[in-house]
């Protein structure tokens, strides 16, 4: 397992970075770089359950270590969701990390993750068109 990062300048206060982000139309958006018709699903507490989701269903459950809206939000992965059962996966101990840092109107969007060798090529592509969808919504 190894941690890569992507950083984003977005002409835009971490409020709305954070709602390009986080609000479900928009989450949608910026995700179908990883796959079409991406959701999720949270109860935005810290030691809750948030599962990441195609629309097969089928993705990954979270939990959310730490939360300070709109400037950070971390992810602890758990396992995954197949044909609605959860299960221990390789993702399992990963981070996801978003991290929203706003000077004189303008926001640094920092994301790292945890991924296995297999998947870098996948999440560099979906985290790299991903957040220039992000920095579009968010500066519009």
């Amino acid at each position: 397992m190894k941690t890569i990062t992507f950083t984003t300048e977005i002409q835009a206060p971490a409020e709305k970075v954070w709602e390009a982000l986080w609000n479900e139309d928009t989450y949608k958006e910026w995700t179908k770089h990883f796959v079409p018709g991406s959701y999720y699903v949270s109860d935005w507490q810290i030691d809750g359950i948030t599962r990441f989701l195609g629309p097969d269903g089928n993705g990954m459950v979270a939990t959310i270590t730490k939360l300070e809206k709109p400037y950070e939000v971390i992810f602890l992965h758990q396992g995954e969701i197949w044909d609605g059962i959860e299960k221990e996966s390789i993702a399992e101990g990963a981070y996801e990390k978003y991290v929203l840092v706003e000077s004189d109107g303008s926001t640094t969007l920092t994301v790292s993750v945890d991924v296995d060798e297999q998947y870098e090529a996948h999440m560099d592509e979906g985290f790299s068109k991903g957040l220039e969808e992000v920095k579009r919504i968010a500066e519009n």
